[in-house]
């Protein structure tokens, strides 16, 4: 794997989970992550490891805003 290319992968997954882009719901937001952890895998920029550890944290911030929206908050 290319160290650069990985960090740019992970910066891009990053920036998309901290401030996602403009009019983009919880929804569509947790989905493109998903998509992104799909794709760098599958060019093998991360391992299937990473994958999942992104995936992980993408539904976990996903289950929480959608538990909150329910709530109210």
């Amino acid at each position: 794997m290319n160290d650069l290319r990985k960090s740019q992968a992970l910066t891009a997954w990053e920036k998309l989970f901290e401030k996602p882009e403009i009019r983009m719901d919880v929804e569509e937001q947790y989905e493109a992550l998903l998509r992104l952890a799909d794709d760098f895998e599958e060019q093998g920029v991360i391992s299937p490891g990473e994958r999942t550890e992104l995936i992980g944290k993408a539904t976990a911030f996903y289950a929480k805003s959608v538990e909150g929206a329910g709530r109210g908050t």
